[in-house]
């Protein structure tokens, strides 16, 4: 085992693409392991050593790390959980049999901290990916020169205490509202299809939150807004987007925020000084 190897378990989108090239920018050696039909493919050029595994393949994904003398484990990038949740699509061998059945799969949360249990239990320790790439982080306050309405404020405010008791019950982390009214939660369909849902229903002028859930683990779930976001927003007329500073990851910040302007959406990154506790 080498501190210098890491084990990169790569899901979708651009993420597990950043980290393996900023982990071989600082001289780290990457073993990754994707997902047939999941991961980023390009990944595989990255890394020094990959193997794509069926979801549910525990066993042989822990085997993978411990072969190439994996020292840490970092998760990036995104499963799409409508296609993941298909039995066609996932191969669970016996180790990961035992675990989805210890945690009767009563969420993402605890999935996740079921995982990291055990690939720890076999001292391959979970930390988290943006430490590789801090400055994904979303900063607090408004990123934008677009300032949110009052009427805004009022709406961000409800969408955040909505998006909180949804994290709450670990059922999702994005919430669209106009003018005092709900418009959509988010469930399986994922934080793009959500604010499609909500503002087509809604009209003009919605506002949507992404927030960090109450338990969430940020080692290897953090919450992520980036252009794609914005451009959704900017298609059905929305008029601000908060996300939670610190606890989430804002992917190609500079370009969506300048789009964000173009379009009259406020973004701001939600902390205890704006839109807090």
């Amino acid at each position: 085992m080498s501190d210098q190897v890491i084990g990169l378990i790569a899901g979708g989108g651009q993420f597990p693409l950043l980290v393996a090239r900023a982990a071989r920018e600082q001289g780290l050696t990457v073993a990754a392991v994707g997902f047939a039909g999941y991961s980023n493919a390009e990944v595989a050029q990255v890394a020094q050593a990959w193997s794509e595994l069926k979801i549910g393949q525990l066993g042989r994904l822990i085997d993978f790390f411990k072969a190439h003398g994996v020292s840490r484990v970092l998760m990036a990038g995104s499963i799409d959980k409508s296609m993941a949740m298909s039995f066609k699509n996932i191969r669970p061998d016996i180790r990961a049999a035992k675990l989805l059945a210890r945690l009767a799969l009563k969420g993402d949360d605890q999935l996740f901290r079921g995982l990291v249990q055990e690939l720890e239990g076999e001292g391959l320790p979970v930390v988290p990916a943006h430490t590789l790439l801090p400055q994904l982080l979303t900063p607090a306050g408004i990123l934008t020169r677009t300032k949110p309405s009052t009427q805004a404020v009022k709406d961000l405010r409800l969408a955040l205490a909505t998006a909180r008791e949804l994290g709450r019950l670990d059922i999702g982390q994005c919430v669209v509202v106009k003018r005092g009214i709900v418009a959509a939660v988010e469930a399986l369909e994922g934080t793009d299809a959500t604010i499609r849902r909500g503002c087509s229903l809604a009209g003009a002028k919605c506002v949507a939150v992404k927030v960090f859930k109450p338990g969430q683990s940020k080692r290897v779930d953090l919450p992520s807004v980036g252009l794609a976001t914005i451009e959704i927003l900017r298609e059905f007329k929305a008029i601000a987007l908060g996300v939670e500073a610190g606890q989430s990851l804002f992917f190609d910040r500079e370009q969506a925020l300048a789009v964000a302007d173009r379009a009259g959406i406020a973004v701001v990154g939600i902390s205890g000084d704006f839109l807090g506790p």
